[in-house]
C-alpha cells in the first residue's frame, strides 16, 4: 500500500451493528503528506463521538429510505477523492480560493476540502430533505472545536466559513464560488460505483439510480494531458451514462472546476445490446 492508495473501506459488510460498535469503528484515513494542519483536523474528528454519531444516524435514514450507501464509508471515500482532485489541480498550477483570497497556504485548501467532504451529509442524520441546509447547522455547531488545535482566530472561522460553504455548494443548484467547494462536490459525485447501491439492490429497488450505478465497474482519477484532470469511468452496461451524464455533469458544471476535468467512459462487454461503446464529457 503506497501512500496515495488508502483502501476504501469494503461497503460489504454485515448487517448494521449496534449503535456503540458501529461509532466506535467509524474513523477515517488519508494520505496526509506531512500536512500538520490536516493531521491535526482528521484526529480531531476521529475523536469526536458526535461526529461519528452524524455518520452513523445518516446511514440509519439511508437505509430507511432504501438509499445508496450514506455512511462514514461514504464519508472516506469522498474524501480521498476529493483530496486527489485537489492535489491534481494544485500541482498543474491552479490556485485554491484559500490561497488567492486569504493568502493561506494549499496545504490550508486541504484542511477545507477534508471538512466539506466529511461533514456534507451529516444533514441526512436529521432529515433527507434539505439534507444540505440542516449539514450547515450541525457542522458549524462542531467546527469551533475542531479546529481548535489547527487554527486561531480569526483564521479559525475564515476556514470554517470556507467549509461551510463547500458543505452547501455540493448541492444539486449549490452554485460554488471557490476551487474547494468544486472538488467536494465532484468528489460526492465520483462515489459511483456499484458497491454503493447494495442496498437498494438487495431491497429489490430497481430504479435508474441503482441501475446505473450498478453499471459502473471503476472509478480512476489521473493527471489530464491537455486538462489537470482526467476521469475515466468503466462500465459494464450503458445505463451507467445516467451516473455521468445527468449526475456528474451536472456537478460539475458551473463550477471552477469547469473546463479543467475531461471525462471518459468506456463501456465493456458484450452481455447487452450495444448502444454505445464510449461517452466523452468535456
Amino acid at each position: 500500500m503506497t501512500e496515495e492508495r488508502v483502501p476504501a473501506p469494503d461497503p460489504k459488510g454485515p448487517a448494521r451493528k449496534p449503535p456503540s460498535e458501529a461509532i466506535a469503528e467509524a474513523r477515517v484515513r488519508v494520505p496526509t503528506r506531512g500536512n500538520r494542519k490536516l493531521e491535526s483536523f482528521l484526529k480531531a474528528v476521529n475523536d469526536d463521538e458526535q461526529v461519528r454519531a452524524r455518520w452513523y444516524m445518516a446511514q440509519v435514514h439511508a437505509e430507511r429510505l432504501g438509499m445508496s450507501d450514506h455512511s462514514w464509508v461514504h464519508t472516506q471515500i469522498v474524501l480521498n477523492i476529493a483530496l486527489r482532485l485537489l492535489r491534481l489541480l494544485v500541482k498543474a498550477g491552479v490556485e485554491p480560493a484559500v490561497v488567492t483570497d486569504h493568502g493561506m497556504s494549499a496545504k490550508d485548501a486541504e484542511v477545507v476540502v477534508a471538512g466539506g467532504a466529511l461533514l456534507h451529509d451529516v444533514g441526512m442524520s436529521i432529515h433527507r430533505t434539505d439534507h444540505e441546509a440542516y449539514s450547515l447547522f450541525l457542522a458549524n455547531g462542531v467546527l469551533d472545536r475542531l479546529l481548535a488545535d489547527s487554527y486561531p482566530e480569526p483564521l479559525r472561522t475564515i476556514v470554517a466559513s470556507e467549509i461551510l460553504h463547500a458543505i452547501i455548494g455540493h448541492r444539486r443548484r449549490g452554485d460554488p464560488y471557490t476551487v474547494e467547494a468544486g472538488v467536494v462536490r465532484v468528489a460526492d459525485a465520483l462515489d459511483m460505483a456499484q458497491g454503493r447501491t447494495r442496498i437498494p439492490l438487495e431491497a429489490g429497488q430497481e430504479g435508474i439510480h441503482s441501475i446505473s450505478a450498478a453499471a459502473v465497474d471503476e472509478v480512476r482519477i489521473e493527471a489530464g494531458e491537455e486538462r489537470p484532470i482526467r476521469i475515466e469511468i468503466d462500465l459494464n452496461n450503458s445505463a451507467g451514462i445516467f451516473q455521468v451524464d445527468d449526475l456528474l455533469a451536472t456537478k460539475i458544471r458551473g463550477t471552477p472546476l469547469e473546463g479543467r476535468v475531461e471525462v471518459v467512459a468506456e463501456i465493456e462487454g458484450e452481455s447487452e445490446k450495444r448502444l454505445l461503446s464510449g461517452f466523452r464529457l468535456s
